[in-house]
């Protein structure tokens, strides 16, 4: 193997295994955050789920331990926050994030919706063009926003960078 492909590969792997870790501590505040609801008992339907979910995605059983651990001692609180927003286009984005710093998350948000154009919503302001489903707590639209290409290459760069951050667990969008 010459220089230059083991040059590539390296950077294609570090850059696999960067997207697998941030994947983890987003399931490992997962798992802290519902095993903290259920006390940690094991067979709370919301733990199992994100078990599993974990599991789906080959995460060590010791990762899975230590965040079940971590959940029934005492110690920093886990807070689950839902922040409305409106992007490119005027298209309404709910922003999932579990977080240790309600403040810190809060002012990173906000710094990148900024960046992007997109500015947050009050509470209510976009929840009510969506529901939520029961099963998965995922929001699906119940009306969608048309967008031009522009709008939507701005938005498609916004929700990147939204899930690039730590905090934020799911971003949900009513565009079309």
């Amino acid at each position: 193997m010459s220089h230059s492909q083991w040059e590539k590969k390296k950077y294609k792997k570090a850059a696999s295994e960067g997207k697998t870790s941030k994947l983890f501590t987003k399931l490992v505040r997962a798992i802290t955050m519902e095993a903290k609801k259920a006390l940690g008992n094991r067979e709370s339907p919301g733990l199992k789920l994100v078990i599993q979910k974990a599991r789906d995605v080959n995460m060590p059983s010791d990762n899975i331990e230590r965040a079940i651990k971590k959940a029934t001692e005492p110690g920093a609180a886990m807070e689950h926050i839902t922040y409305e927003a409106y992007g490119p286009g005027g298209v309404g984005i709910i922003i999932e994030a579990l977080t240790d710093s309600r403040n810190r998350a809060s002012q990173e948000i906000k710094f990148i919706l900024s960046e992007h154009g997109a500015n947050l919503g009050a509470i209510g302001s976009v929840t009510w063009g969506f529901t939520k489903n029961s099963v998965d707590s995922d929001w699906t639209p119940t009306m969608t926003v048309p967008l031009s290409e522009e709008d939507s290459e701005k938005l498609s760069a916004l929700i990147d960078e939204l899930e690039d951050n730590d905090d934020i667990q799911a971003v949900f969008v009513n565009a079309e």
